[in-house]
């Protein structure tokens, strides 16, 4: 694995060494072999699509494939230069607003924690620069990403590599409370982003809500974390202005989360996520298997547990 990680990490290392224009031409050819020859997880995109967007045209759902196999190769190669790209350069092409406002909220409010919503929704690669941003306005506040481990080691490893330009903590999402806890007994600020629409195991499947057209399971961990430590809720509006530049507009979601039943704060973000998509569907992780787990699977799940606890209750 170490050799692996070498081998990948020094290729990553030279082509984030090409300017833009060169790797926007390697996306071309990756778009080319992906969507065309390979056709890399073309039924899951298809399957995906047609069902997020019933009423659109046989035309309009192709449209909107072949604009997303073109942006998730851009992004690739975008992800790529994190590793070597000047914080100036990724400044002024990874642009945040709204930023010193949250920090003053934390400020005025006497929050230690303040929580972003966000998606697999354009570069989200590149949010991991919020942490450049955020010691430019405050050196005392510093900023955190959920992720999920790659089961490749060596991949993960570069990941991990790469996800560091950012400035921010890379926390795996199996010890997000373990580093909330810390920092909470530590008295630090922390702004922590939640990419929070990835598919959940069923043992972490505690809500469904209605999002694309469908019955979906989501990762309610956000609200349940935030609501414990008292965090500010944000969203991070993120939008592709053109080819390489990227806006993300971080906007309060609700002022008290303490005040919200449960889950309704989640389904408000997947509300938000999803008029999100609607505006610029092609660049959302369309080859995600998002929808593998079903309701009607999910409700028999729940009938055989309850007759197995009646059973043993039984006996």
């Amino acid at each position: 694995m170490k050799i692996l990680y070498h081998i990948l990490s020094g290729l990553c290392y030279l082509l984030s060494l090409l300017p833009f224009w060169i790797l926007y031409r390697i996306s071309d050819v990756l778009y080319l072999i992906l969507y065309h020859l390979v056709g890399y997880r073309k039924e899951i995109v298809h399957k995906n699509l047609r069902q997020s967007f019933p009423d659109k045209t046989t035309e309009e759902l192709r449209d909107i494939e072949k604009r997303f196999y073109g942006f998730l190769c851009d992004y690739m190669v975008e992800t790529v230069k994190l590793m070597t790209i000047s914080n100036a350069n990724l400044r002024k092409r990874m642009q945040f607003e709204g930023v010193a406002e949250m920090i003053q909220v934390m400020e005025n409010e006497n929050k230690q924690f303040a929580f972003v919503y966000l998606g697999h929704y354009c570069n989200w690669e590149w949010i991991s620069s919020l942490g450049i941003r955020i010691h430019e306005v405050s050196s005392n506040t510093v900023c955190g990403q959920i992720y999920h481990p790659l089961s490749n080691k060596a991949f993960d490893r570069l990941m991990l590599k790469i996800r560091s330009k950012g400035e921010g903590y890379n926390i795996p999402m199996k010890e997000t409370l373990r580093y909330i806890i810390n920092w909470k007994r530590s008295g630090q600020k922390v702004i922590i982003g939640f990419i929070s629409d990835q598919a959940p195991k069923w043992s972490s499947t505690h809500h469904w809500c209605n999002f694309l057209h469908r019955k979906t399971p989501v990762f309610t961990g956000t609200e349940k974390i935030g609501k414990q430590v008292d965090a500010l809720i944000f969203f991070g509006d993120v939008r592709r202005i053109k080819r390489g530049h990227y806006t993300c507009r971080l906007s309060r979601l609700v002022k008290d989360i303490k005040q919200y039943p449960d889950f309704e704060v989640t389904d408000m973000y997947f509300r938000i996520l999803e008029e999100c998509i609607n505006s610029q569907p092609a660049y959302w992780l369309w080859t995600h298997n998002r929808w593998k787990r079903t309701y009607e699977e999910y409700l028999t799940l729940q009938q055989e547990k309850t007759e197995a606890a009646d059973t043993d209750g039984h006996q």
